[in-house]
């Protein structure tokens, strides 16, 4: 199997993913997964796609991660998995549609509004 490469962006966040066939090395930005993501609960939602496949142990990931926060970078990462697996077996998309692992989340940080200290937050009325 030659490697199949796939693209997850979320809020700011850009993940550019390279699976091949291995053994289950997560690797970003050439730092392990649990150096880059210290927090389980970030290292659970990268690998969702993987466990519900059960296929946790069959490939090597490599990923180029940039932008945005961690959550956005995870959830970045999470989607860019999921199309890979795809790429690979189309068979698996209604699976992970089902989780909503297919689906690219479109909320952003809407912009600050001239004459507004924030997006939708007004300054103080003052009527005298």
């Amino acid at each position: 199997m030659e490697t199949v490469n796939a693209l997850g962006r979320r809020k700011a966040a850009v993940a550019r993913v390279f699976v091949k066939e291995g053994n289950g090395v997560i690797t970003i930005n050439k730092k392990d997964l649990a150096q880059y993501f210290p927090l389980e609960i970030m290292q659970y939602v990268v690998k969702q796609p993987l466990i519900k496949l059960g296929v946790t142990e069959k490939y090597d990931i490599k990923v180029n991660l940039n932008g945005g926060g961690f959550k956005g970078q995870a959830e970045a990462l999470r989607l860019a998995i999921a199309r890979a697996l795809v790429k690979i077996n189309p068979e698996d998309k209604p699976a992970l549609k089902s989780e909503g692992f297919m689906t690219r989340d479109p909320r952003v940080v809407e912009r600050k509004k001239p004459g507004r200290p924030k997006a939708r937050k007004r300054f103080q009325f003052s009527k005298r």
